[in-house]
């Protein structure tokens, strides 16, 4: 049998394009060719079990083997093999319609995975990395006979008698100068670890040494020989294809540890197992986070397809809240080289998406409801799931407003309900407004919070990179409702109970204060306001308004609101009126020494606020010492 012939596909262009464009992506040769013999294989499984294959079914294996000398890497299964026929029908004739839609389309492809996913060119990525390509082949149909199938890159093939004598397929790939790096076992052996640790059938590439049991030396001890055995690269049966019944905490924590080694254990997970509308199967774990964003760049949610690993940028089937997950998604409805224009727009990934964001707002209900102090307990963890979730999601939020907690400066905890009908009677102010003190740095702030514990009050906790945000979204959602950072203004002035207290200076005595700050501080960025407060509130005190301080806060954290950070920075400066320390600066003997405590004062202020510094910190001392 000898057959020389053209491949169907009309243009010579498309190898080219094959390996050069595809070529960052490159790696992906060996994934597409190993799920193809993953394919193979357990069609002649399924054959077997309908009666349709009659000989002996073999033990599945998929052989991937390196020779750098020849410079060749072989891909090996015991599937379905194919004929002479077939070869010509599903190698030949390319799977897509037309290499001249291919050229006109490939431009506006993005990556790899989306001209592979949209022509069908899975077997055709061999040519990304070898200059030469041959196909060895036998059909499990019976009376078939060995086929070889060879092409050297261009349209030229040739088919001619194989020498496989057991069904099944090799792919031998025969590397190009340019893909040398493909020659390293190491190299191959990351890619396998990669995107084909969990595959069905198990994946031998090359050999390991163990050490076995070999009797026992003169003295009566334990004697062991080294032996070389299969070096079997994946996990053919991980824990999310399990039925949750079936396995115990210890396996998905020796799970999570298989995907994430040298990691925290996980809080808890979530197995996913759903067959209607979509097929989905998994396991998503809440990592320790301590308020900590960055884990979510370094362990990511891993999405595969029949346990082929795909990408682990899966932005667009899990909500981004859930970003901040680790754990495996497995989905069959996702084709294997899926493009992200295919996830922005599929049915399917849109129904998968509700679905993780629902179970996991149930699974954060049934904790909270079933064990609330151990919930409570993790709250430093989840908090920050959770109200991320709340502020980009509305349905999450719509769920999770039942079980979000608020925490205080003594590390109580509240659900937003029972928050309200707490400091309702004390911390509603003369126009009916709810004000929900907090503190974002409670060392700092310990005299702010010390004077709102005096009025009755009670601080939030508020130190999360989220809590920024989420102030902001809890004013947007709860009814006449307003937060204030305890240090934003005197106690008196964010929770106004009753009108301006009467004034103690005359309002010229007024107007000398107001000179004699002026001249102490001399500051464009501070705005001396003389105030009619409380006698027992500070005699000055330096704060930036909430609204600006929470723009700026903002815009160190948003790269887009930047313009608002470049701002000059403004802040009040309030004297008050009615303290008697400002009475014995009018009453100084010179207008020396009233700058003189006058600056004083304000140092202090800045000094409660931790805003003195450098020069000024060193005059303020020298200052102090003097005055004592």
């Amino acid at each position: 049998m000898q057959e020389k012939g053209t491949i169907s596909i009309h243009t010579e262009n498309i190898f080219p394009i094959i390996k050069k464009f595809l070529y960052s992506d490159n790696e992906i040769f060996l994934r597409e060719l190993v799920a193809n013999a993953t394919d193979a294989t357990q069609k002649l499984k399924r054959l077997a079990s309908l009666g349709e294959f009659k000989g002996e079914l073999p033990e599945a294996i998929i052989n991937v083997s390196l020779d750098a000398d020849k410079k060749t890497i072989t891909i090996s299964d015991n599937g379905i093999g194919m004929t002479a026929e077939e070869i010509k029908k599903y190698i030949n004739q390319i799977a897509f319609s037309g290499a001249t839609e291919f050229v006109e389309k490939f431009k506006e492809a993005k990556d790899a995975n989306e001209i592979i996913g949209k022509f069908g060119l899975g077997f055709y990525s061999a040519f990304m990395v070898a200059d030469r390509v041959e196909i060895n082949t036998l059909s499990y149909q019976e009376g078939s006979e060995a086929a070889r199938w060879d092409c050297d890159g261009t349209t030229e093939f040739e088919i001619t008698a194989g020498e496989r004598d057991t069904v099944g397929t090799d792919i031998i790939l025969h590397v190009n100068e340019e893909s040398s790096e493909f020659l390293d076992e190491h190299r191959l052996q990351q890619i396998l670890d990669k995107h084909c640790r969990f595959l069905p059938i198990p994946v031998k590439f090359g050999t390991r040494t163990e050490q076995v049991p070999d009797g026992e030396d003169e003295e009566g001890k334990p004697k062991y020989k080294s032996v070389e055995v299969d070096n079997i690269v994946n996990n053919t049966t991980p824990i999310w294809t399990k039925a949750p019944s079936e396995l115990k905490d210890e396996d998905y924590l020796n799970f999570y540890r298989e995907l994430y080694p040298m990691t925290e254990d996980p809080l808890f997970w979530i197995h996913l197992n759903v067959d209607y509308p979509f097929n989905l199967t998994g396991v998503l774990y809440f990592p320790k986070l301590k308020d900590d964003f960055s884990m979510m760049q370094q362990n990511k949610i891993k999405l595969f397809s029949r346990q082929v690993f795909i990408t682990d940028e899966v932005k667009e089937i899990v909500p981004e809240f859930l970003m901040l997950l680790h754990g495996v998604i497995d989905s069959p409805d996702i084709p294997l080289n899926v493009s992200r224009s295919f996830l922005q727009s599929d049915g399917n990934v849109k129904k998968i998406n509700t679905y993780i964001t629902k179970k996991v707002a149930d699974k954060l209900g049934e904790l909270f409801k079933n064990d609330r102090e151990g919930y409570q307990k993790k709250w430093s963890d989840i908090g920050l799931f959770v109200k991320y979730g709340m502020v980009t999601d509305e349905k999450f939020y719509d769920k999770a407003k039942d079980y979000a907690l608020l925490e205080n400066v003594k590390h109580e905890f509240f659900t937003l309900d029972e928050y309200k009908e707490k400091v309702a009677p004390v911390q509603t102010d003369k126009d009916e407004q709810l004000v929900y003190l907090y503190a974002n740095e409670p060392e700092k702030q310990n005299f702010q919070i010390q004077a709102a514990e005096k009025k009755g009050y009670d601080t939030l906790l508020m130190n999360s990179p989220i809590d920024n945000h989420f102030v902001g979204f809890l004013e947007h959602k709860l009814e006449k409702i307003s937060l204030k950072r305890v240090d934003s203004d005197v106690i008196d002035n964010l929770i106004k109970k009753t009108d301006a207290v009467a004034h103690a200076l005359t309002e010229d005595e007024t107007q000398k204060v107001q000179e004699i700050f002026d001249k102490a501080i001399h500051k464009d960025s501070m705005k001396v306001e003389v105030e009619s407060i409380s006698a027992d509130e500070l005699p000055v005190t330096v704060t930036m308004d909430e609204m600006t301080r929470r723009m700026q806060d903002m815009a160190k954290m948003n790269p887009n609101m930047a313009m608002f950070g470049a701002m000059p920075e403004s802040y009040k400066v309030g004297v008050n009126g009615n303290h008697e320390l400002i009475s014995r600066i009018l009453k100084a003997g010179s207008e020396e020494e009233q700058v003189k405590i006058a600056r004083h004062a304000y140092d202090l202020a800045l000094l409660s606020q931790d805003m003195l510094k450098g020069e000024e910190l060193t005059n303020f001392l020298n200052r102090s010492v003097s005055m004592m």
